[in-house]
């Protein structure tokens, strides 16, 4: 009865990791459709690709990395590495046509 349950676990880790491999190749598919948009902010393609490439990441480390079965502790470590990562994101969008006077960009 034992074999029985543990190959039902398995065959639902393994449909769970399939639909994670396709949700990342349509993740892939949408990153390669957004490149074609041509939007003319800056700001929001580097806001659209960062979602995008956020939502994979979530994906890869939340399944493929086992951190969505984890302890408190690692969505701690977790949240302040999403706070951080944000704040370098936001300072680096705030600062991207701050340039020096009297420099020319090419």
């Amino acid at each position: 009865m034992s074999d029985h349950h543990s190959a039902h676990d398995i065959e639902a880790s393994k449909k769970r990791y399939i639909a994670v491999f396709v949700a990342l190749l349509v993740g892939t598919g949408i990153t390669v459709g957004a490149y074609f948009l041509r939007i003319d902010s800056m700001a929001l393609t580097i806001t659209l690709a960062l979602f995008i490439a956020s939502v994979k990441a979530f994906l890869v480390a939340g399944f493929f990395m086992h951190l969505i079965d984890e302890k408190k502790m690692i969505y701690g470590i977790l949240a302040s590495t999403v706070f951080f990562f944000i704040g370098l994101m936001g300072l680096t969008i705030w600062a991207l046509h701050d340039f020096p006077t009297n420099t020319m960009l090419h």
